[in-house]
């Protein structure tokens, strides 16, 4: 095999046919994944069906924590998790720039297989193609998910009443500020790793405590994002607590030297519930019991008034915390 793809690899002929036999099919085998077949045939499953599909671009490729490839698992089986759903199957699309460095592409194609293991998924189909030099990132991928859930969770935006807690399970911004970091751009090291990784254990968990009224994982645009997604959506105020958020010491700083706002950075480990107050303590106690959720924290509520978001200050202030209009953060994806 080339040490590079070339064009040659996305003709659909023999180097195109190594290419997916021997970087991808090798590491990402199973059952219902058949490369002679333009689709999958997946078994019959019970409950409601839910799917979801997400892009991935990112720089660096390959960062502290993780990868595209690991970064596009846990993406896709993070929004199913959230929804309430058990992810079971994914497509995978892959845009190749040619000059790609093989042995670099079955690195990440590893990585991929070794999250979707860990995910208890499974890459049943998907597609390749190659791009000529110039004209890509290096590698961009599409991902595609199914899972099922059990019809009787019902979370979303419409159920979340004034008096609801907000929770997350860890410290956020990790990944944001991991991936500006990597990009050695402003001369700043630290040992600070994304938080890449699955929420599933901490969505399921919560499934199972009574008065869960929604869940999202706060990825492109962080806390601050989602916060004004549910204000707007609820017509709600929504009142974060700023002693109350977990953020690392290494995300402080960052922030503090370069000027970020850290409630704007992307977390892809993370999952944002809202809760019937009486049962917050509970969902806190059980997401703390697992591993990984040592940090989680109740982090603010949702009151009456204009929707608008409010960061209660350490100092006893407010200051809004607006929806993103421009783009006041180095893009990450």
């Amino acid at each position: 095999m080339n040490e590079v793809v070339t064009l040659a690899h996305g003709n659909g002929g023999r180097f195109m046919r190594e290419l997916i036999r021997d970087v991808f099919l090798r590491h990402l085998d199973n059952a219902n994944l058949d490369i002679s077949a333009d689709a999958a045939s997946l078994p019959p499953a019970s409950g409601t069906m839910v799917f979801t599909t997400d892009g991935f671009i990112v720089d660096p490729l390959e960062f502290p924590g993780g990868d595209i490839g690991l970064l596009a698992v846990h993406g896709v089986v993070n929004d199913l998790a959230v929804m309430g759903a058990t992810p079971r199957w994914l497509s995978l699309s892959c845009f190749i720039e040619e000059g790609f460095e093989i042995a670099r592409l079955e690195r990440i194609a590893i990585s991929l297989g070794r999250a979707a293991r860990d995910c208890n998924v499974a890459v049943v189909t998907g597609d390749t193609k190659v791009v000529p030099r110039g004209h890509g990132g290096g590698l961009y991928m599409a991902m595609s998910g199914i899972g099922w859930r059990d019809p009787e969770i019902m979370l979303g935006m419409a159920n979340i009443r004034a008096g609801d807690c907000i929770l997350v399970n860890g410290t956020l911004g990790d990944h944001g500020t991991a991936i500006i970091l990597a990009r050695n751009e402003f001369g700043l090291h630290s040992d600070l790793h994304s938080d890449c990784a699955s929420v599933l254990p901490f969505a399921a968990a919560a499934t199972q405590i009574p008065g869960l009224r929604f869940m999202r994982d706060p990825t492109r645009g962080g806390i601050a994002t989602v916060a004004n997604e549910i204000s707007l959506e609820t017509g709600l105020r929504v009142v974060l607590d700023e002693a109350r958020l977990p953020l690392s010491e290494a995300v402080r700083g960052v922030c503090e030297m370069l000027g970020y706002d850290p409630h704007y950075l992307a977390s892809e480990g993370r999952v944002i519930a809202v809760i019937d107050p009486a049962y917050a303590e509970s969902l806190l106690a059980v997401w703390r019991s697992i591993p990984g959720g040592d940090q989680a924290a109740m982090i603010g509520r949702i009151e009456t008034g204009r929707p608008l978001v409010v960061l209660s200050t350490r100092l006893g202030g407010e200051r809004l915390l607006d929806e993103l209009e421009d783009d006041p953060l180095p893009r990450i994806c």
